[in-house]
């Protein structure tokens, strides 16, 4: 079966228009998640140093904001499937409107790539411009690749004040955990609660716990934290209580209410403090056996947000599930599984690719200490579209074996000499034991040759390439040049990146087979992967 890649589109079962909104809703997540952590570790930026505090802290909150609105705008495409079928009746959105999004995600990136690793603070007012026409251009790239705005006003027709309140609410989500937080220290109960939850939890570690309720400090061995307001779990609560009202006032007329706020609300800040918990005992554990500074920076703003934003959609999607906690006669329109999707298997790998590299910055001392978990989490959301690879032509090429393999000679060459980061990693690993090391060095060879290749060519040159690519040279050019960028910005070394997706790109051109460019990628990494095991110079890859 020919393959196709270019222009031909996939016949089998289709997403429902819920499925495809909740589809990039995911993807622009990722995307805010990773762009959110990479700051935090890769980048150094005290708001106090940068003689612009509060505009600074408005910059960081911009985060939070950006997740609620697009977790609300995934619940507005469970409630109203109405709404969103007439938004996808209209055009999708333009190649422009998608190359706009990635432009802004670049300007905001771009500072990381150039100044990554340096303290920001004292350049803080001449970098903040490229964030904020990042930020600008990213949303509007996102909102018009949705559809354009005349099929957006026609889609909203009568709905247009309600979808226009549920998505201030979304914005100001982080506002009502701001206003709440004072509950945290009003309401003694919760406080001893949580702490007494927390040590509980401790004493399984066996070190001796100190807990004082009435300072808010809490420890084990020789690590003790300060749970300030804003580290307490009550902006979680907050989640839950909007997003369980959002989803009342959407739904109310199908829900049994009675069982609703019986059950729903009561269960989602149950499950709510939980994770509190266990983020506050995790903490812990890894401050005191693994690094201080890790549990500061690792569990801390962007990554409470994260649990808990997918916490209130998880919570969401179960009363969506639910017949129990509907009425008959609910509007559910009949969907194709998302694994029999060929839209959804090209990017829901790399959504996953980039979540779990998200969770593994902040769960390891060095993010890629975590790459068995990576591998893992890779190999598991790829064996779920496996239906729908198997339709494709995988046949290998001998010319796109031959072009991979110079790609990674080119990419071993031009390597920097060892970094500080690659020597902290090669240090780290050797305090590993030796079937844990070798855990780690088969997860990482596997992935590096197997699941990376085959994850980043779905997306960069199967979506991206193929997305901007409207036919003709100039078109051609555009989709080649920003498919290549933002594949260089994911990998660190722009340049040496942007060539070799380059290459990647023109073997689509060439015959229009995904199939070469994931073959030349998996020859690249096998030269790179090679030269990095005979080295032990896993920074390479």
């Amino acid at each position: 079966m020919a393959d196709s890649s270019m222009g031909k589109r996939h016949h089998g079962m289709r997403l429902s228009p819920g499925q495809r909104i909740f589809l990039l809703m995911g993807f622009f997540i990722a995307e805010i998640s990773l762009l959110a952590v990479a700051y935090q570790f890769l980048a150094r930026i005290e708001c106090q140093g940068t003689g612009a505090e509060a505009f600074c802290f408005g910059l960081r909150g911009l985060v939070a904001r950006a997740m609620g609105l697009i977790a609300v705008a995934a619940v507005l495409a469970w409630a109203r499937p109405g709404l969103i079928e007439r938004l996808f009746r209209g055009a999708c959105g333009s190649g422009r409107a998608v190359a706009l999004h990635f432009a802004g995600v670049a300007l905001m990136a771009a500072p990381l790539v150039v100044l990554g690793g340096a303290d920001l603070s004292p350049i803080f007012a001449g970098i903040a411009p490229f964030w904020i026409a990042g930020a600008i251009a990213a949303t509007a790239g996102a909102v018009l690749w949705i559809a354009p705005w005349p099929v957006w006003r026609a889609a909203a027709g009568s709905d247009g004040p309600l979808i226009l309140a549920a998505l201030v609410g979304g914005l100001l989500l982080p506002d009502l955990a701001n206003l709440i937080l004072p509950l945290w220290d009003h309401w003694p109960w919760l406080t001893h609660a949580t702490f007494e939850a927390v040590a509980g939890l401790l004493t399984l570690t066996g070190a001796p716990v100190h807990a004082d309720p009435t300072s808010y400090v809490i420890g084990v061995g020789n690590f003790f934290v300060h749970i300030a307001q804003a580290c307490s779990g009550v902006e979680g609560l907050a989640l839950v209580t909007g997003f369980t009202v959002l989803y009342a006032a959407l739904m109310g007329r199908q829900l049994h209410m009675a069982r609703y706020w019986l059950v729903v609300l009561p269960l989602g800040l149950l499950a709510s403090w939980l994770l509190n918990v266990l983020r506050i005992a995790a903490l812990i554990v890894i401050g005191e056996r693994i690094s201080p500074d890790l549990a500061v920076n690792g569990f801390h703003s962007y990554a409470g947000w994260f649990f808990f934003t997918l916490l209130a959609l998880g919570l969401m999607g179960l009363v969506q599930a639910s017949n129990w906690l509907h009425r008959d006669g609910r509007d559910r329109p009949a969907a194709a599984p998302i694994r029999s999707d060929w839209l959804a298997a090209r990017i829901l790998p790399f959504i996953a690719f980039m979540l779990v590299s998200t969770v593994a910055a902040a769960l390891f001392i060095h993010p890629e200490l975590g790459y068995p978990l990576k591998a893992l989490v890779m190999a598991a959301v790829l064996l779920v579209f496996l239906p729908v690879y198997r339709g494709r032509d995988w046949r290998v090429s001998l010319p796109a074996l031959l072009a991979g393999g110079a790609v990674g000679v080119f990419w071993v060459v031009l390597a920097p000499e060892q970094s500080l980061d690659g020597f902290v990693l090669s240090q780290l690993l050797t305090g590993l034991s030796g079937t844990m090391l070798a855990i780690w060095i088969a997860a990482r060879v596997i992935g590096t040759i197997a699941l990376v290749p085959l994850i980043e060519e779905l997306f960069f040159r199967g979506y991206i390439l193929t997305r901007l690519d409207r036919g003709g040279l100039i078109w051609r050019v555009a989709a080649l040049a920003v498919s290549s960028l933002l594949f260089g910005l994911l990998h660190g070394r722009l340049i040496e990146a942007s060539l070799a997706g380059v290459v990647f790109g023109l073997l689509v051109f060439w015959r229009g087979r995904l199939a070469d460019a994931v073959w030349a990628h998996v020859a690249a990494n096998a030269v790179v992967a090679a030269v990095a095991l005979a080295r032990g110079d896993w920074a390479l890859i």
